[in-house]
């Protein structure tokens, strides 16, 4: 009987002890959510973001060449996006559309279009979702995202904070934030490409501008396993109160 007691004390120890570890967690957890928030621009401003649209420009590297483009982007929700670019690749010009309508998506090419299969379609979303959330954080509160403190690293020298997300396709991805401002400066997640083929992708988020009392990460540059791929500097963001719905239909 002495060990059976020994045992249940033991266990109800254990139990307590992963109890408060939790709590503690989630308390991290919390602290580093709040911070951002309000270094982004606080919850009442970032709330109101409901739909925004914004211009970039920058290179895509291929084969060691790098490549000008330019686009644009709107964003509604985290389940509709529209993205449009133009550049040239090789000395030939090419422009492309992108377009997410909740669970339908389509990508164009030149003439070329197609509807985008079901690996592709949940592809797209997790790359919205990605593009939003460092963008407002308020979505890691509600109850598509579970979220987890995961250590410290150094970015770009200086020391930030992690975050384990699992996002609503049960997929994980690493944001991290800068430990002095709280604003968000990297992300790493898996990924598709066009072809299918899953890497992993680190993009880091620098050059914070005011639009609006909204702060917004202008310099954002992404790697491909460890490889450079693309550098982009964001020349305009603009919070729209609507959309208009032509925006997200099928693209011609």
């Amino acid at each position: 009987m002495r060990w059976v007691l020994g045992a249940v004390l033991a266990a109800m120890f254990v139990l307590g002890l992963g109890g408060q570890a939790k709590a503690a967690d989630d308390n991290d957890v919390k602290a580093i959510l709040d911070k951002a928030i309000k270094a982004l621009g606080g919850e009442e401003k970032l709330s109101k973001i409901k739909a925004a649209t914004w211009k970039s420009k920058g290179t895509i590297s291929f084969g060691g060449s790098d490549n000008e483009f330019t686009s644009t982007a709107t964003v509604r929700g985290l389940d509709h996006y529209r993205s449009s670019f133009e550049g040239e690749f090789g000395g030939m010009k090419i422009e492309g559309v992108t377009v997410l309508a909740k669970d339908k998506a389509w990508r164009k090419f030149g003439d070329n279009q197609m509807d985008l299969d079901a690996d592709a379609l949940a592809n797209e979303k997790r790359t919205v979702y990605l593009q939003v959330v460092p963008m407002t954080i308020l979505p890691l509160k509600e109850k598509g995202f579970k979220v987890q403190t995961d250590g410290e690293k150094m970015v770009d020298g200086k020391p930030a904070v992690g975050l384990k997300i699992t996002g609503p396709d049960n997929k994980d991805f690493t944001l991290y934030f800068d430990k002095a401002s709280g604003l968000p400066v990297l992300y790493v997640a898996k990924l598709l490409d066009f072809m299918g083929q899953e890497y992993t992708q680190e993009t880091s988020l620098a050059e914070y501008k005011e639009f609006d009392g909204i702060k917004k990460a202008t310099k954002i540059a992404s790697k491909r396993d460890g490889e450079k791929f693309m550098d982009t500097k964001v020349t305009e963001f603009k919070v729209l109160d609507k959309v208009d719905p032509k925006t997200f239909e099928e693209p011609k």
